[in-house]
């Protein structure tokens, strides 16, 4: 008996994960992605802040969810209030140095206001991002970060928050205390930040009242919600009108019509 033998069929192609993951940029933000393959410059505008590029590279990131770099200098005596306005007037940054912050602290600031406000600018959006073209800027050389590292920070967070407490409610509304009968002790950085619940007050303005990355006190404010000693603050209760029968049937409102005519005789 002859035996034929047959050439084995070519091994289908194996999708490298890594470099799939590192192409989508964790996922985080294609476009984002794609302005650092191109070296771009400009700004890029999301439904929850805004990022600097240099070609790039993300110098820079402001989110109204997140106290600014100027917020950070100012409220902790770094820098006073009217030459950081001055500075970020006339885009000086030696003017920042020539006011007593050191490059080292300038950057520590910037990097700092930097990942808290991408990681709001970067959340999941319900509308598109928009780019524009422009010039660097005045920022961009104290602190720029690749696009990667700011996407595995971002995914980095977003973990952490998930892991303290999965419910984000307390990221964004209006928050109230629980004031448990055998409330346990908490750090007095916690303790600052359950100071200032009181039923109004959300997760940024008390970042911008203490001075604090936003996202410090996301962490926060989830170690407080599961230990139960704060809460979002419920919807208000819809307003219990009773059914008007007359608007809802029209043969009930004719009826009405009839008895009311009779009644007037």
């Amino acid at each position: 008996m002859t035996v034929v033998g047959t050439t084995p069929p070519p091994r289908l192609p194996v999708r490298d994960r890594t470099t799939a993951h590192q192409r989508a940029g964790g996922g985080v933000s294609p476009m984002l992605t794609r302005l650092a393959e191109e070296r771009a410059t400009g700004v890029l505008d999301r439904e929850h802040g805004t990022l600097h590029l240099v070609e790039g590279r993300v110098v820079h990131a402001e989110s109204p969810l997140a106290p600014g770099l100027g917020m950070l200098l100012t409220l902790h005596g770094t820098l006073d209030a009217e030459t950081w306005q001055d500075a970020e007037g006339s885009a000086d940054e030696g003017r920042l140095l020539r006011h007593g912050v050191t490059p080292g602290a300038l950057e520590l600031a910037q990097a700092s206001a930097l990942y808290d406000a991408a990681y709001f600018a970067l959340a999941p959006s319900s509308t598109p991002g928009r780019f524009r073209y422009g010039t660097a800027h005045w920022l961009a050389s104290v602190h720029p970060v690749p696009v990667a590292a700011l996407e595995r920070e971002t995914l980095r967070r977003r973990a952490l928050l998930r892991r303290i407490w999965p419910d984000p409610a307390t990221d964004a509304a209006p928050l109230i205390r629980a004031d448990p009968v055998a409330a346990p002790a908490v750090p007095p950085r916690q303790a600052a930040v359950l100071a200032r619940v009181d039923g109004v007050r959300r997760a940024a303005d008390i970042a911008r009242e203490l001075g604090r990355p936003a996202f410090h006190t996301l962490v926060h404010l989830r170690r407080l919600a599961a230990a139960g000693l704060v809460s979002p603050q419920p919807p208000p209760a819809a307003e219990d009108h009773p059914p008007d029968d007359a608007a809802a049937d029209p043969y009930v409102a004719l009826l009405k019509r009839v008895r009311d005519a009779l009644e007037a005789l």
